[in-house]
């Protein structure tokens, strides 16, 4: 974990900005998780690809959960998550991976599935489970193998 220093507007009727240390983990510490999970051979594939699927997942996560996950990755990560203007539709699991796999030249979508995987799978710890399940709510059924996580399917009434 790193600590990184925030900016907190303390008093709106003076504009008074007080810096507070907060515990974040470092963007190089998810990479070098995404690299061990994805096996990539470089840093760099490993950056690359996690950059690509966050951006995706930025889009499809909204409200509370959008910042909630941005506040528990670290600085780089929340602002490709944040940078992201909120998809006009859900999109499914598989459409999910199909757009990942259009942003990564030539991946098919069982790499694109494999890259969507090796990032999201490496959150949850990172994020909590509460906060896994929330977001998990948002998103239409599949997303929970994408992150790692079994999806027990809903009893037939």
């Amino acid at each position: 974990m790193t600590m990184t220093t925030v900016p907190t507007l303390t008093n709106p009727s003076d504009g008074r900005i007080e810096h507070r240390i907060e515990d974040r983990p470092a963007w190089s510490e998810l990479i070098e998780e995404v690299r061990e999970s994805g096996q990539y051979p470089t840093t760099a594939e490993a950056e690359r690809i996690t950059r690509i699927v966050l951006s995706a997942l930025g889009g499809h996560v909204i409200g509370d959960e959008r910042v909630d996950l941005a506040r528990a990755l670290p600085e780089e990560a929340a602002r490709v998550i944040a940078s992201q203007i909120p998809a006009t539709r859900p999109l499914t699991a598989a459409e999910f991976v199909d757009s990942v796999a259009a942003r990564i030249e030539g991946a098919t979508p069982a790499t694109a599935r494999w890259d969507a995987s090796s990032v999201l799978s490496v959150l949850p710890k990172r994020i909590g489970d509460d906060l896994l399940e929330r977001i998990l709510g948002q998103l239409p059924p599949g997303y929970a193998l994408l992150f790692g996580r079994a999806e027990l399917a809903s009893p037939v009434a």
